[in-house]
């Protein structure tokens, strides 16, 4: 555990001491008091730098993590995934089933000290719901949003729906995080200005270094809910004075340093070091399901050679599942194949298409070249190099292409990089790309409205820019229905179309391990990587 203590020592004669006493009285009154002794700091390596700092524009899961630091959320998933209210003390759901009023709970203040208003969360959803896949569903049935009161807002639809509740309560993709009505008025073509939440963190900006650390210290003014956590939901108690985020290129290094006690936490330890942490007693190494993920390829729609549909078919065919995951794992203990586009362990899994997803076939593919007539055109794949599971990937999808014929360029950089490049829509020979590979949570994979890889909505929509009238008329009728068997026979006809028109490429899915000190208390086990509810239980 690191201390960071401020102690005043006198070991001088009266007479100095006294004169010191007179000199320090002045900043000893300003203050009220001396400062505490000692202040509790975790220090932890996260899966990726923190550079990015606007969770409505930047879909990133680092700065997901980062915003539930800072913010919070008007609901939230328990660890049964029911929907409990969270900033909102309670909604209710007219009787025809069109409109939901929420109410504020009390105690809710922004870090500048200013109260948490309806009208900011009505500003924060309409940003919010401009970007997200769901978002963007759930507005398709929106008729308008009302401020009642400071307290209170109304939110009516065009038919009876439950796609509100859903979408602000899921817990990752683009969460629904709310932030003051200033902030939420920024166009979403602009990053927001200010990081101002009212989540039980608040980001140290004199010590935020982008890419390099990141410091969050308690926010005294935070008051949680007074149930028990469970997943995302209930209080959310802060135990320690500091959170810093530091960044650690070097995989081993950061092993090293966890050996040594310079850091407290790794919240994603590549899988050919377990075995270096799983000898260690002062070290505990857990893996988690629920921050399982699901690896992918994505392609460019919007050009050649991918805007043909038989060449993304080919791509489909042309890779090998267990390849990846050898790589990117190589230990079959924490890797499943699996063809599922919506996850295998979900309530939507499907095993559709896993004929074509699974084995790679190479002489298929190739076939499928000679029919659509490839003419070579390059397929640039952006290869991220800094991140261990991202760096395996690319190289080994590139192989595989290569092997059924494509002409393949990789293109190498940091996953910032490939974060902001994936934006481009500009032809290959001009900074564009064919492909990136990425990994979603399955917390985000298993909810097919709010999946981006499974939209399909063209410009408006996720990287590759698919645009599938059929699949988002699919997707709409999935948000209207409430049958659970109907959900599953929607999902598995999405799959199918999915997979017929390779929106994209499922490489397979691992299980996350995180690794922290023994002195820690074990941190909860949620879908997403939190800083609270867990305490020291020594040095």
């Amino acid at each position: 555990m690191f201390f960071e203590k401020e102690i005043v020592m006198f070991a001088l004669p009266w007479g100095v001491r006294r004169a010191a006493c007179i000199g320090v009285a002045g900043v000893v009154a300003a203050l009220g008091a001396f400062p505490a002794l000692a202040q509790t700091t975790v220090t932890a390596v996260m899966h990726a730098p923190l550079r990015g700092l606007d969770p409505v524009i930047n879909s990133q899961y680092i700065v997901r993590n980062y915003a539930y630091m800072v913010y919070d959320t008007l609901l939230a998933r328990d660890a049964a995934n029911k929907i409990r209210p969270q900033m909102a003390e309670r909604w209710t759901v007219s009787l025809d089933g069109k409109s939901i009023t929420f109410v504020l709970r009390d105690g809710l203040k922004w870090h500048d000290g200013t109260d948490v208003k309806a009208e900011d969360c009505v500003a924060s959803i309409r940003r919010w719901s401009a970007m997200d896949t769901m978002g963007q569903v759930m507005n398709t049935l929106l008729e308008g949003m009302t401020v009642v009161d400071d307290k209170t807002f109304e939110m009516k639809f065009k038919e009876p729906t439950e796609i509100a509740l859903t979408a602000l309560s899921k817990p990752s993709g683009l969460a629904a995080f709310m932030m003051p009505k200033r902030l939420a008025d920024t166009p979403v073509s602009e990053p927001i200005k200010e990081e101002l939440g009212s989540g039980p963190f608040r980001l140290v900006m004199s010590d935020f270094k982008p890419g390099v650390q990141a410091v969050f210290e308690k926010f005294k003014d935070y008051v949680p809910r007074s149930e028990p956590a469970s997943g995302m939901a209930g209080g959310k108690i802060v135990s320690v004075d500091r959170v810093k985020w530091v960044t650690m290129p070097d995989p081993m290094t950061a092993v090293n340093a966890l050996l040594s006690k310079e850091i407290d936490l790794i919240e994603y330890v590549p899988y050919d070091l377990l075995s270096i942490l799983e000898a260690n007693p002062g070290v505990v190494v857990k893996e988690s399901k629920l921050r399982g993920n699901q690896s992918i390829a994505r392609l460019n729609f919007s050009q050649s050679p991918f805007d043909n549909k038989l060449l993304r078919q080919a791509a489909l065919l042309a890779i090998d599942q267990k390849d990846q995951m050898q790589a990117q794992v190589g230990n079959p203990k924490y890797y499943k194949l699996c063809a599922a586009a919506f996850g295998c362990g979900g309530a939507y899994a499907s095993d559709i298409g896993a004929d074509k997803v699974i084995k790679g076939q190479p002489e298929k593919a190739a076939e499928l070249l000679k029919q659509a007539k490839y003419d070579g055109a390059p397929v640039v794949i952006l290869h991220a190099t800094d991140v261990p599971a991202f760096a395996a990937m690319a190289p080994v999808v590139a192989q595989a292409l290569r092997k059924a014929g494509f002409n393949v360029q990789m293109r190498s950089m940091d996953w910032q990089t490939v974060a902001v490049s994936r934006a481009s829509r500009a032809p290959v020979t001009n900074g564009g790309w064919s492909i990136f590979c990425t990994i979603n949570g399955l917390v985000d994979v298993g909810e097919p409205l709010g999946y981006n890889a499974a939209s399909a909505s063209g410009k408006s929509g996720y990287f590759g820019w698919p645009d599938v009238p059929a699949i988002e008329e699919a997707r709409a009728k999935f948000a209207r229905t409430k049958d659970p068997e109907e959900l599953k026979t929607i999902a598995t006809d999405l799959q199918r179309r999915i997979l017929d028109e390779v929106l994209f490429i499922p490489l397979g899915e691992a299980y996350s391990v995180s690794a922290w000190r023994t002195d820690m208390a074990p941190p909860l086990d949620t879908p997403v990587a939190v800083f609270w509810n867990f305490t020291r239980t020594g040095k």
